[in-house]
């Protein structure tokens, strides 16, 4: 039973840093949208590349799902709320129905 529950400890770091990763993401962009931020250094457009790479398996479905708003990408925060809901509800009460 700890085991299951370690399990899941280990789920909740991941959808945090999940979460954390959208964040920096999501706030990145702006910046480059804004031109704040410019791509032609090398660091910064390799970060944002691998930021984009591992954000992209979790959007890609909603933005199947998702109209075309223009240049405003609603799957980001389609996903930043399913891990919230997840984080706050479904991992406690899957923890709390093994606990007992």
């Amino acid at each position: 039973m700890n085991f299951v529950i370690a399990l899941f400890g280990i789920a909740d770091l991941l959808l945090t840093v999940a979460m954390y990763v959208i964040i920096i993401q999501a706030i990145l962009s702006w910046l480059v949208a804004f031109n704040v931020i410019n791509l032609h250094n090398d660091f910064m457009r390799s970060f944002l590349r691998a930021l984009d790479r591992m954000t992209e398996p979790l959007y890609r479905p909603f933005r199947k799902i998702l109209p075309d708003f223009g240049g405003l990408d609603f799957s980001p925060m389609i996903v930043l709320l399913l891990i919230i809901i997840v984080k706050n509800y479904l991992l406690p009460a899957a923890i709390l129905s093994i606990a007992q």
